[in-house]
């Protein structure tokens, strides 16, 4: 199976590639995004708005609009973040601005044939046993809701940016935290930020926060290199702090600290704006302790990701990830909610071992125009232990979604959704989840 979507990936980039040249829909909007900023030059003790859409000489507005692509043709920006601010400051020269935006984004669902048990829809967190008390539920969340700086610039060095962002996604979906804050330097980055080993442009946009099950979306702190080495080939490199879910048992395990930083890697060949197949990486140190014989041991984590985004008609976006590995089932968005990077050996007392598991995600999107789109995508994330575990264990789980959006204006959004997920367990008990969503966002 998993040999199909590695063929499939590579499949759909080299018939994306003849069309490299054409812009798609997708980046016409970003485009009409993109003029829709106004620039507050101060200049000469007064002040002077630059409309990109009426602009002022072409080299100051190519120059300003360099700036503003960098923000949406962004290797690791997700279809849920924010646009660019609406105002920015610019320093004399056309080479560094600076704003502040935000994203305000409202959502509603109604769960039927029994409720999800949360915000997000998480095919894991399906309660097998119906609950009579809990069969259809409504529910609103602000959650998702952001503030953000950043500043942008040129330099001797290269392209610099600063970003922080904070969301209000916190306890009960409403508490302020901070969400990103990092800073570029030509080919470095170094804060916290989205993990080398993920690749959010190759996840199909959904109303639901959520999105696919085996979407990997870890941000910590690391530091990053990621020179571009020709026109189409882009290598990355990062090292990154760890954060562990080893599953331990009372006075036979225990978990020990993290001493050695997570690697991850990746090489991508690109195309056009922000088409790409990827290649990742990631190792990983997972540690415990064996309470019954004293001793601490340290196994090591992997995963491999192959991955793309690519536009074979100016209409159309297709979306497609597949990833596998052992010890890294706290990275994928599905196995979250458990504790499956390291996990009992049940013929041996006090040993821990890292269990194998792999996800695919395949999605697509129709832009009828700038303004109108629909996406649709189905995922899946499956548990393989090495040994016989409880029949009440997750097996695996499936979403499939379909979403339409409506930009009513260019930073109005509106958004519906209709999920479908199951989880089955291992000794074959499974339930069904349904969910409708809808969504209105505006940025700022």
């Amino acid at each position: 199976m998993i040999r199909k979507f590695i063929t499939l990936a590579v499949g759909t980039a080299i018939a994306a590639g003849s069309s490299a040249e054409n812009r798609s829909v997708v980046d016409d909007h970003i485009d009409s995004l993109v003029t829709t900023s106004r620039v507050i030059n101060m200049e000469n003790g007064g002040q002077r708005v630059i409309r990109l859409d009426n602009s002022e000489t072409a080299v100051e507005r190519d120059s300003i609009r360099g700036l503003l692509e960098t923000f949406y043709y962004d290797q690791f920006r997700h279809s849920q973040d924010p646009d660019a601010p609406t105002f920015l400051f610019m320093s004399k020269n056309p080479g560094m601005l600076m704003g502040i935006g935000g994203i305000v984004r409202m959502r509603g669902w109604y769960d039927w044939g029994g409720a999800m048990p949360g915000n997000a829809f998480v095919p894991y967190m399906i309660p097998i046993t119906p609950d009579p008390t809990n069969s259809r539920h409504f529910g609103t969340t602000p959650s998702g809701t952001a503030l953000y700086f950043q500043m942008i610039g040129r330099s001797k060095l290269g392209t610099y940016r600063l970003y922080i962002e904070a969301n209000f996604e916190g306890y009960g979906g409403l508490d302020f935290h901070l969400k990103k804050a990092y800073a570029v330097l030509g080919d470095w980055t170094v804060g916290y930020a989205t993990s080398t080993f993920a690749d959010p442009i190759a996840i199909a946009p959904t109303v639901d926060s959520q999105g696919a099950t085996n979407k990997l979306s870890h941000t910590d702190v690391l530091v990053r290199y990621m020179p571009k080495i020709s026109k189409h080939w882009t290598a990355a490199v990062s090292l990154e702090t760890p954060s562990t879910q080893i599953d331990v048992t009372k006075d036979m395990t225990a978990k020990t600290s993290g001493w050695l930083p997570d690697a991850a890697a990746f090489i991508q060949y690109q195309w056009g704006n922000n088409e790409h197949v990827r290649l990742a990486g990631i190792v990983r140190q997972l540690g415990y302790r064996d309470l019954i014989e004293e001793k601490n041991h340290n196994l090591a984590g992997w995963g491999l990701q192959l991955s793309s985004m690519a536009h074979p008609h100016r209409n159309v976006t297709t979306y497609v990830t597949v990833n596998y590995g052992k010890g890294y089932e706290g990275l994928l968005n599905d196995m979250l909610a458990g504790n499956y990077d390291l996990v009992a050996n049940p013929d041996k007392p006090g040993e821990l071992y890292a269990p194998r598991a792999y996800g695919y995600s395949l999605g697509a999107q129709y832009n009828f125009s700038e303004k109108v789109f629909m996406s649709a995508n189905f995922s899946q994330t499956r548990y393989l232990p090495d040994h016989e575990v409880a029949g009440d264990e997750y097996k695996y789980g499936w979403c499939a979604d379909v979403n339409v959006f409506w930009n009513v204006w260019s930073r109005l959004q509106l958004g519906a959704e209709i999920d479908l997920g199951m989880r089955m367990n291992m000794n074959g008990d499974h339930r069904y989840a349904r969910r409708a969503g809808i969504m209105c966002q505006f940025s700022f």
